[in-house]
């Protein structure tokens, strides 16, 4: 699949050059369309926003190309670790729009098509930008989750080459990313739970950045230049009703299920276990808080509840010091307290609710446990 996806890259780029030449860019007839591209969601974690791309016909010339910002490569060495760091490089690649068609179609992923209402001069202003960036170096960018993928990028290029801030976000702009983000998750439901606690405290501040290619798309609908609609009525190239995935295990039942079980297993084993996976994921929220670039994982609060003291707590209560064990549990239900009051206003609140009574039923029976008893004198 990935050597059909670069041999079509290839042949899109060869064609594209053998109209550009190596130093001059194509004139583009009076009867050359721009428009924004949206695509449907998908089921695949890198599909579940949609995505954005900016078509170029000009049947004069022969051109019906799509410039798609949204590229990575599997092959990447390190690829795992680049992502998650941070500095993984993700390109801008050039298609012929029946391929790009064929592809969704494949997918079943619906697309739709806002044609840009602007002058003669600013479409080849446009197009001649979107070239400079895909037969160059500057094809490469370094991704960021909000700051700069497929969305940003097109909003970025249309704005340079309308002189002006003129796409900007139309709508709520006191909505916080995360609160934009999470209905997205909704079929997915331990990825949602897995972005809710990994972000950090920038998805909430306020969403004022186009960032999601559905935001766009509504955006342009709202936006005027030179005293008339921006865009034209988008139309629609494919339909598909997204599909929604069935699993017995990726659902809130299990979630509840695995909980309830630690809950009413009145266990000191099981009591542990959960403490010391809670605390792994806490190491992993701290570790990958100063290793990545990426700024939504960083400055993470969910550690307060997923605390890597809480190995502390579980390493005195296997040398059982019951002093330090009662202390540890204390402070662990104090820390739990302020991470249930701060959370109350946040969108993923309810889905981290249950594991905070959880938490809270554990540490009050480690407390329990090994709390001094006061002898009675009679």
């Amino acid at each position: 699949m990935k050597n059909v996806l670069f041999k079509k890259t290839l042949f899109s780029l060869l064609s594209l050059l053998s109209y550009v030449g190596f130093s001059q860019n194509i004139p583009l007839s009076k009867e050359a369309k721009i428009s924004v591209i949206t695509c449907g969601l998908g089921n695949e974690s890198y599909t579940y926003f949609g995505h954005t791309a900016i078509r170029v016909a000009d049947p004069v010339n022969n051109i019906d190309v799509v410039y798609n910002y949204g590229n990575f490569d599997f092959r990447t060495p390190n690829f795992v670790a680049k992502f998650a760091k941070g500095d993984l490089q993700y390109f801008v690649s050039v298609r012929s729009f029946p391929d790009f068609v064929n592809d969704y179609t494949t997918e079943k992923r619906s697309v739709f098509e806002q044609e840009l209402i602007i002058p003669q001069d600013q479409k080849q202003k446009l197009f001649d930008n979107l070239n400079a960036t895909a037969l160059s170096e500057d094809r490469y960018y370094t991704y960021k989750f909000i700051d700069k993928n497929c969305t940003s990028m097109v909003v970025d290029v249309i704005n340079k080459s309308l002189n002006g801030n003129v796409v900007t976000k139309k709508g709520d702009t006191t909505e916080t990313y995360r609160s934009i983000l999470f209905p997205y998750f909704n079929e997915h439901f331990y990825d949602q739970l897995g972005t809710s606690i990994i972000f950090g405290t920038k998805v909430d501040q306020p969403g004022t950045r186009i960032f999601l290619p559905f935001e766009l798309k509504s955006s342009l609908e709202k936006t005027t230049f030179q005293n008339h609609p921006l865009v034209s009525k988008s139309k629609t190239v494919l339909n598909f009703e997204k599909e929604t995935p069935s699993s017995w295990w990726n659902n809130i039942y299990t979630y509840l299920l695995i909980l309830a079980f630690v809950v009413l297993a009145h266990n000191k084993v099981v009591d542990k276990i959960y403490l010391l996976i809670l605390s792994f994921i806490g190491i992993f929220f701290v570790t990958i808080g100063f290793y990545s670039l990426h700024q939504e994982l960083t400055m993470n609060y969910n550690v307060l509840l997923f605390n890597p003291l809480l190995l502390v707590l579980i390493f005195f209560s296997f040398l059982k010091n019951k002093r330090w064990t009662y202390r540890l549990a204390a402070l662990h239900l104090l820390l739990l307290v302020v991470y249930a009051i701060f959370m109350i206003n946040k969108a993923h609140f309810f889905i981290v609710l249950p594991m905070i009574i959880t938490s809270g039923f554990v540490l009050v029976r480690v407390a329990i446990r090994n709390k001094k008893r006061i002898p009675i004198i009679i």
